[in-house]
């Protein structure tokens, strides 16, 4: 399997191996995927066997686009791939830059292409990726957050604290 997702070097998109990038934690593209329903917001727990940020809860999807592939493409291609979600409309809604520490010596410095869909999909998980899924309200993540910060992944944390009204407006 390739493992090369795009990162800059020099000002210049440059194909490197995905844990290496972390390793040096360089600024590199990703996408990341807000489902949302009747139920709230469609959250997924980390597979425990990731390689950074194992057992945490996340937003719906999150990933890097393979070298040369458009975010959008992207986000509808590991949706299908970590939830077996197919079908649902993705709108774009901003563009975020965050760097923050995942542990073990790995750094996300990310420029991230948010989208959110709308409805109440099928979800089929596919183990290697995710444990497990639950949806809760806004109002539910934000009590969960303040009571256990350190369940979430650093990056809910920080679109939940710096980009709630463009990503839920």
């Amino acid at each position: 399997m390739d493992t090369r997702i795009a990162a800059w070097i020099d000002g210049e998109l440059q194909p490197l191996d995905k844990l290496e990038v972390h390793q040096r934690g360089l600024r590199h593209p990703a996408i990341s995927v807000f489902i949302t329903g009747p139920e709230g917001i469609l959250l997924q727990r980390r597979a425990a066997a990731k390689y950074h940020t194992p057992g945490l809860w996340a937003n719906t999807c999150c990933t890097h686009p393979h070298w040369n592939e458009a975010p959008a493409d992207c986000a509808l291609r590991r949706i299908d791939e970590e939830l077996g979600i197919t079908g649902v409309d993705l709108t774009w809604r901003e563009q975020v830059e965050y760097r923050a520490d995942v542990g073990n010596g790995l750094i996300e410095h990310e420029v991230v292409e948010v989208y959110v869909g709308h409805g109440t999909p099928e979800v089929t998980i596919n183990p290697d990726e995710v444990w497990e899924t639950k949806w809760m309200t806004l109002e539910a993540l934000d009590a969960a957050l303040a009571a256990t910060p350190e369940a979430f992944t650093p990056w809910l944390r920080i679109y939940l604290a710096d980009h709630r009204d463009a990503i839920f407006g």
